[in-house]
């Protein structure tokens, strides 16, 4: 598939003041809510491996695993989003993404499905209340009535 193939279209007979996107993600949940994350940025998604904790590495960072050869850090996301801890489960996974230049495992409770977003993101800076937690997120998709919230990997892996 090419890369502009879904992700981020305009969506034909719309207003520009209301401009709505056809945008394919990797959804996945952490606790009972529904996160994702564009395709493209998504390499791979893996069962839950050994992770090699790093000493006095960031709190949210679980570890390093070894991914082929190479050595990945490894995000916790519910600590990484402020979200309560709960133990992972067998449906826990490993999702590999590229950011920039750097590849990065997320730990998530389960992967969902990927989705066609066919709507116009809702501004977080509307729905959350904690301005700190903000800047990780960069929209809320509706998904007939299913609200998915879009994270930004690029602060959510510390390159802004």
């Amino acid at each position: 598939m090419a890369k502009d193939s879904v992700a981020n279209k305009p969506v034909a007979g719309i207003d520009d003041d209301e401009q709505v996107y056809a945008m394919q993600v990797v959804a996945f949940k952490l606790r009972d809510e529904e996160y994702g994350v564009n395709i493209f940025q998504v390499q791979e998604i893996n069962d839950m491996s050994d992770i090699t904790r790093v000493p006095f590495a960031a709190s949210f960072i679980k570890g390093v695993i070894n991914q082929r050869g190479s050595v990945m850090p490894v995000i916790d996301l519910k600590k990484r989003l402020g979200i309560e801890e709960t133990p992972y489960t067998k449906t826990a996974r490993i999702v590999t993404v590229i950011v920039g230049d750097l590849q990065v495992g997320m730990l998530v409770d389960s992967v969902s499905e990927v989705l066609t977003i066919r709507s116009k993101l809702v501004d977080p800076k509307k729905t959350v209340s904690d301005k700190a937690m903000e800047k990780f997120l960069s929209g809320i998709g509706n998904i007939d009535g299913r609200l998915v919230t879009m994270l930004n990997l690029e602060e959510i892996v510390g390159l802004n």
